[in-house]
């Protein structure tokens, strides 16, 4: 069974459940799952509108609702001329001052984090700078594979004063999340986005083909009283993201 049969028939099983949840939502929701579970594909194109009212017997009407639904959500992408396919880019927003998992959840994605290293370290003149520290301080480095929906998307190392963490065990999935239970509220960040060819210590986590550049964002993080919290520099796949950096 082909991925468009597949998802036709489960989309049909979702429409005879009998509870009261709208079409349009079981139809997006359905979709979505689909995604997860991997019987859709990033950049696969799906069927018009019309293929899917016929297929389905429901109303264009319906099918409209729910892909703006899923529209909405960038789960898809809808274009003129060419028809609608699975997002296959991640947008993340270099200006917004939330961390990596607060702004894919907003997205509709499953983050999910492989700690590879969570040790203080004595900073090098780079990390001190940007953080205003004495050089050789102490600080915290936290270093780990980022994920949406199972799939390996970036290598993350962040920098953090010593003072700012009392408990390195009580970080989970979001360095971000630890912040705003210990009261530390984020105001802006400042970013610099470069390109390279992946290296071998790229490659080593996240299967890449060796012609897909990786990008290289540094980023500063500051509290509310304009203060360097944070010095994180992220290796991601130049194949899905896409960095925002609207005013």
């Amino acid at each position: 069974m082909d991925w468009q049969a597949e998802l036709i028939n489960s989309l049909q099983a979702r429409f005879e459940q009998p509870d009261k949840t709208p079409l349009y939502v079981k139809f997006s929701q359905t979709v979505q799952q689909a995604l997860k579970s991997g019987t859709i594909q990033r950049g696969q194109l799906l069927p018009s509108e019309r293929d899917f009212s016929q297929l389905l017997g429901i109303s264009r009407i319906t099918v409209r609702k729910a892909m703006a639904a899923l529209e909405e959500k960038q789960v898809i992408v809808r274009t003129r001329g060419f028809g609608t396919y699975i997002n296959d880019r991640l947008e993340y927003s270099l200006k917004e001052a939330r961390g990596f998992s607060q702004q894919m959840v907003l997205q509709g994605k499953k983050p999910d984090t492989l700690w590879i290293k969570k040790s203080i370290v004595t900073c090098t003149a780079d990390v001190a700078a940007q953080l205003k520290l004495p050089l050789n301080s102490e600080v915290f480095l936290l270093k780990r594979i980022r994920y949406l929906d199972d799939e390996p998307v970036s290598i993350e190392e962040s920098y953090v004063p010593t003072a700012l963490i009392s408990d390195i065990d009580e970080i989970n999935i979001s360095l971000y999340d630890y912040f705003k239970r210990q009261n530390i509220t984020l105001k802006r960040t400042r970013s610099w986005v470069t390109a390279r060819m992946p290296d071998e210590a790229f490659l080593e986590h996240i299967t890449l083909s060796d012609k897909v550049p990786v990008l290289i964002i540094k980023q500063i993080a500051f509290d509310h009283q304009d203060a360097p919290i944070e010095y994180s520099i992220s290796y991601c796949r130049a194949d899905l993201y896409v960095f925002v950096a609207e005013e």
